[in-house]
């Protein structure tokens, strides 16, 4: 055969495969969606995992309002990741979406869409349309993702056995003694309408008038003998002054609050005597721009009992009163006066404070409405917003000659985290779960401690990741006030109460009434209660006769007791199939770091509350989605990342790869840089994935694998490496953990691959025969390879995995399978070829020196002589004839010395045509003249003979 006429390229063994290069992934990746839904494949998940040990990731439930944000699809992609991981794991991991429906932001919406003041009936059936309309926007989103789960069987809070369930679980908390109600402070939104969770608060800052303001003395005399004084010794007005930043609640004022054991100074100043902290004399007269002299001190316990003078109503006999001192420790001298002002209906520590000194709850002053007005008939201040009203307070009191100072402060203040506007703390009625002792009347199983004793000890038993989540929820319970749990709005799980139109009490069948509810709901939801009249429920109970004397509840119970009790209402109720039958309900939850006071402490609370346990073995929180600077993403700043726009652009792959490489313990940031490296990452992985499918297309392991006795010796070593890494990244994955699995796998695609192994495996792939021992032993290697690492990406590469797994695999669905069986790693051959690779790498450098002088075009073309010590020259000697191979160079000499050393020549040999080796026997066959001896042998002899490399 004339060598002329050969085309050496057609008698390569080159790769191919129908894997493309480009992922074209916004095209593609719905496909697979489709397909997914198509053919079942979660009903499929479920079969295959049948009976083996469960993993429950229990979804905390978005809420059913508004397409979905870059946050979603970092909470949705992390869930989805997990759920995953354990079920390649083999475990059956199954995945229930929710969604949480009731609440105040879908009846802002309806309000919005058909104005304020619905019929209750009317408000109910369009909040429960829209909130069905969301939730299928929503979810066609979170499918695009990629998201595996039971979509044909969400559970939503609004599901008629859900809010039945919710009643039968409120009655359970009932029965352990946590349920009263009172009358005290509660946080207040006037936008909301309604009392607020201390979970549904956040702080920012707020511009404030601050208020240094003056009681005028009732009894001068009884004033001075407090100072131990027979008498003041001038005939001038006498003050206590308080400071405040709620000019709005004076007019509420019914009390002084002085703390007994501080040190307390009567200071004589051209206004008059004045009674400040001891401590704050100087400031204070600064402040009000007045010198002074201190006259006398006393204790604060001196002067308890004393009376003062409203600074408002000072004038007018009608409205004149007077405000009290009453002893408090939390009056304090850092800041103000020392001297605190009481208005109890506004604040936790005067209501407390009043109430102990006798004050009755018919006694407190509460002129401030549900929607931030004063009554109508309030003095002075009728009808006004107490915004508004704020300044006008302060002029009143400049001109009644009681103001002493004024200025303006930006301070943090308590907002709703959904409005973001200011709230207050106002008095009302309200129901609540008691975080420490007591007893509710219809007590009838009470829990052997306190809700707060349980939740810490609860805290204490379950796994946080990251760890500092711990500390975090601890404090949040250690200092949580009692939890208001009743809402005065529409859409929401009824509190079905029948309470006393005189006396306030319960109905004494209320644990029936409960009952009853929940089955009425669980026929017609949440409608038929409140359609019911209180002749036809009470009549229902044997009690009909009662109606005309009880009063039914209007309150709904607040959105977090919907979410919060998920652990029984799904796991137990809706969906029982996807709970543990022994022990906490749920494996995880999984949460922004926000729910550190939403979901985790409700649901903690709820659950010890009923069982006296967590409902979760572990919990995991996120950081929020940011900008490359650290700024929260919002549509304000116009700095945020659009999903639908991303996958529409990049695909949803991308988002996926981009959560599984962020630090999820911290914030998380991302724009079109950032992504835009995220698609470099995936290129790079996608193209070694490519490579590997491409090398095995003609390999079919029942035919051709080699029995692992007889791989190349590199090839074992490529085994162990994979089953070594393959320990890390599950070890990774047991404590959900994933951007160190990305940034390993990039490292392992493009140092132990690329640039080591496959670079080596190119030559015996490509050259040597091709059902050669040589190359079926490498094949063997890469199949085992590639079907380990579709494994590794499948949680986070979701879509290219199940992609190559159609060319590759044999099971419908990489889903199916398990991590692959690699067996223990050989350390010492682990060991071995570790050092080998370190000095290959000291070659490299000295090829590449010499490839940038311009003496060599390849390492091919490179002579080496390698000076070892003799445990490096005996384990590079070790190798034989296939060194060469290793360090993919033509000709390679060894030569003992004290110290590792590397040489590179050009060689003086000439270049194969096919094998591209710079080699003296290249035509050396007259019948092949442009092909070396090898490549002879290996196309038209026995081959060559390879043992390592």
């Amino acid at each position: 055969m004339s060598d002329q006429k050969t085309d050496y390229r057609a008698t390569l063994n080159l790769p191919d495969t129908p894997f493309p290069m480009r992922g074209d992934l916004p095209r593609r990746e719905p496909g697979w969606v489709k397909q997914w839904e198509d053919e079942g494949l979660y009903k499929r998940l479920r079969v295959a995992r049948r009976g083996r040990q469960k993993f429950i990731l229990h979804d905390g439930p978005p809420y059913a309002n508004g397409q979905i944000h870059m946050g979603h699809a970092v909470n949705k992609v992390l869930k989805d990741m997990i759920v995953k991981s354990r079920q390649l794991k083999g475990l059956d991991a199954a995945y229930i979406p929710g969604w949480d429906c009731h609440g105040l932001p879908i009846e802002n919406a309806i309000e919005k869409k058909f104005g304020r003041n619905l019929p209750r009936d009317e408000m109910q059936a369009k909040s429960r349309a829209f909130a069905t309309e969301q939730i299928g926007i929503q979810m066609a989103d979170f499918k695009r993702l990629g998201v595996l789960g039971d979509w044909e069987h969400p559970y939503r809070t609004m599901d008629l056995r859900n809010e039945a369930d919710e009643i039968r679980a409120f009655k359970r908390v009932i029965e352990r003694g946590f349920v009263y109600r009172g009358l005290k402070p509660v946080y207040w939104c006037f936008d909301c309408g309604s009392s607020l969770a201390e979970f549904e608060i956040e702080y920012a800052d707020k511009k404030s008038q601050t208020l240094d303001v003056g009681f005028l003395a009732h009894d001068p005399a009884a004033l001075a003998r407090a100072f131990g004084l027979a008498a003041l010794p001038k005939a001038q007005d006498a003050f206590v002054v308080i400071w405040t930043t709620t000019a709005w609640t004076i007019p509420a004022n019914q009390a002084l609050n002085l703390n007994p054991e501080l040190d307390y100074a009567l200071v004589d100043t051209p206004r008059g005597y004045v009674v400040l902290a001891a401590s704050l004399v100087e400031k204070a007269l600064a402040r009000y721009q007045l010198t002074g002299e201190v006259v006398a001190t006393a204790k604060g316990q001196a002067l308890d009992g004393l009376q003062f003078r409203h600074p408002l109503y000072e004038v007018d006999a009608a409205y004149r009163r007077l405000s009290p001192v009453y002893l408090a420790d939390y009056a304090t001298a850092e800041d103000g006066t020392g001297i605190v002002h009481s208005s109890p209906a506004y604040g936790l520590d005067d209501f407390n404070s009043c109430i102990a000194h006798g004050l009755s709850y018919d006694d407190i002053l509460n002129p401030v409405q549900g929607n931030g007005s004063y009554a109508p008939d309030f003095a002075l201040f009728g009808g006004q917003n107490i915004w508004k009203a704020a300044p006008v307070v302060i002029e009143t009191l400049d001109k009644a000659g009681r103001l002493f100072a004024t200025e303006t402060i930006a301070h943090s203040y308590p907002h709703c985290w959904r409005h973001k506007s200011p709230v207050i703390y106002r008095a009302a009625a309200q129901w609540f779960i008691r975080m420490d002792e007591g007893e509710g009347v219809f007590t009838r199983d009470k829990a052997p401690q306190t809700l707060r004793q349980m939740a810490l000890a609860a805290i204490e038993e379950t796994g946080f990741f990251p760890e500092n989540g711990k500390a975090r929820l601890h404090d949040m319970i250690a200092g949580r006030p009692d939890w208001c749990i009743s809402r005065q709005r529409s859409w929401g799980v009824p509190l079905p109460f029948f309470l006393h139109k005189d006396t306030h009490e319960l109905h004494p069948k209320t644990m029936e009434i409960l009952d009853l509810a929940a089955d009425m709901v669980q026929a017609g939801g949440i409608e038929a209660w409140s359609k019911a009249t209180p002749e036809d429920i009470l009549g229902r109970v044997g009690a009909a006769a009662d109606a005309p004397q009880y009063t039914k509840s209007t309150d709904i119970l607040e959105v977090w007791f919907d979410s919060g009790t998920t652990h029984t209402t799904v796991l137990k109720g809706s969906h029982p199939g996807s709970a543990h039958e022994n022990g906490p309900e749920a494996d995880l939850y999984l949460e922004g770091h926000d729910q550190h006071r939403g979901w985790f402490h409700s649901s903690l609370l709820t659950a010890c509350a009923m069982y006296g346990r967590a409902p979760y073995r572990g919990l995991l929180t996120h950081g929020f989605t940011v900008d490359s600077q650290g700024r929260k993403m919002s549509k304000s700043l116009g700095n945020g990342v659009d999903p639908q726009e991303t996958w529409k652009k990049l695909g949803a792959e991308i988002i996926r790869l981009w959560v599984a490489a962020s630090d999820y313990s911290g914030d998380i940031a991302g724009d079109d840089k950032i992504l835009a490296r995220v698609v470099d990452a995936y290129r790079r992985i996608r193209n070694t994935l490519r490579f590997l499918l491409a090398n095995v297309s003609d390999f079919d392991p029942a035919k051709d694998a080699v029995p692992m006795a007889e791989l190349l010796e590199i090839d074992r070593y490529a085994l162990s490496r994979a089953a070594q890494f393959q320990a890390e990244v599950l070890a990774h994955y047991e404590v959900y953990e994933f951007h160190p699995v990305v940034a390993k796998l990039q490292v392992y695609c493009s140092e132990d691959l690329g640039a080591f192994y496959l670079d080596i495996l190119k030559d015996r792939l490509y050259t040597t025969g091709a059902k050669s021992l040589a190359r079926r032993s490498a094949q063997t290697a890469l199949w085992t390879i590639t079907h380990a690492m579709l494994r590794w990406m499948a949680p986070f590469l979701s879509f290219t995995a199940e992609e190559a797994w159609q060319v590759f695999g044999t099971s419908d669905s990489i889903f199916l399978e398990e991590y692959a069986e690699l067996g223990a790693p050989d350390e010492a051959l682990l060991a071995k070829w570790n050092r080998i690779r370190e000095i290959r790498d000291l070659a490299n450098k000295e090829i590449e020196a010499v490839r940038a002088s311009g003496a060599v075009g390849s390492s091919l073309q490179a002579n080496l002589t390698v000076t070892a010590p003799a445990a490096d020259h005996a384990l590079l000697a070790g190798l034989g004839e296939d060194l060469k191979f290793v360090f993919i160079t033509s000709a390679i000499a060894l030569a003992a010395g004290e110290a590792l050393g590397v040489q590179a020549v050009p060689s003086t040999d000439t270049k194969c045509e096919r094998c591209w080796h710079w080699r003296a026997d290249v035509g050396a066959d007259p019948a092949h003249p442009a092909i070396c001896g090898r490549c002879v042998s290996n196309l038209y002899g026995t081959g060559e003979d390879r043992h390592h490399a």
